[in-house]
């Protein structure tokens, strides 16, 4: 059984995960931490779950997530299972790498297998993204290693970002027909796209926890594909939008209230080179 940590931010989130190194048959305690765009009018928020070993280990993470969100910002789901195992000093590690510096990092993860560490994600500039792994790098000991995989992003996303404006793209209850609020939204992102250069959009779809987690998955492609055949239909080139549904797997918002799973039912512009 391989336990686990996540703590996925809702506001500009950021994901962060943490396994440790053991015997195949061991229980590892993680962490995994990821990150989407705040919505509007709405602070900072993150969901932490998983497995720790003990009561002491599930405090130590929560707090040091509240000192950074605020006592309301941070969702305790985390469960103490005594059969996890973690590395020396893990829990302390962790605490370490929960800082201010995270809030800076937005669309990102960051995971952590034993000494092993992988960062993605977006940040405002190139001296940020080199500040932030060295920060990281100097509060651990020298075992431990961070592929450096932050980016400086488009101004084009940026531009996108602010045509979506944080809404969402509606569809007809558990289908992929858009309803009209959706089609008036994507009428005014299509001139923003066509202007677009030498540039991919991928579309992605997303969509609550209700139900299967198969039946989400292609619920969230066809969704994806949906929008797709709307904009080509609006004059973008098809060869420049790729299509992908990945389900209930990147929430925004908590699935336990109606506007969480409201929030999670979305459509995310992901602008890359072609």
């Amino acid at each position: 059984m391989k336990s686990y940590l996540r703590v996925l931010s809702l506001g500009l989130g950021l994901v962060f995960a943490a396994a440790a190194v053991q015997a195949q048959t061991a229980g590892a305690a993680g962490a995994l931490v990821e990150t989407t765009p705040a919505a509007a009018g709405k602070g900072e928020q993150v969901v932490a779950g998983g497995q720790v070993p003990d009561e002491a280990t599930r405090v130590a993470v929560i707090e040091a997530l509240r000192r950074i969100y605020g006592p309301s910002g941070v969702i305790d789901k985390i469960e103490v299972v005594n059969t996890v195992s973690m590395p020396a000093n893990w829990a302390a590690n962790v605490q370490r790498l929960i800082t201010p510096a995270l809030k800076d990092i937005h669309r990102g993860q960051f995971q952590i297998e034993g000494t092993q560490m992988a960062l993605s994600g977006e940040v405002g500039n190139e001296a940020l993204r080199q500040k932030i792994v060295s920060d990281m790098a100097n509060s651990l000991n020298p075992t431990y290693t961070i592929k450096n995989s932050l980016r400086v992003p488009v101004s084009e996303q940026i531009t996108v970002d602010q045509a979506l404006a944080n809404r969402t793209i509606e569809f007809e209850l558990g289908s992929a027909t858009l309803t009209r609020k959706g089609r008036d939204i994507l009428d005014e992102m299509a001139p923003i796209l066509q202007k677009l250069t030498n540039k991919s959009v991928a579309v992605i779809g997303h969509t609550d926890n209700a139900g299967s987690r198969a039946s989400n998955l292609a619920l969230s492609q066809s969704r994806a594909e949906a929008v797709k055949g709307y904009l080509v239909g609006k004059g973008i080139d098809p060869m420049t939008l790729t299509t992908s549904g990945v389900g209930p797997d990147q929430p925004v918002a908590n699935n336990a209230t109606d506007e969480g799973r409201s929030r999670n039912r979305r459509i995310e512009f992901r602008v890359g080179r072609t």
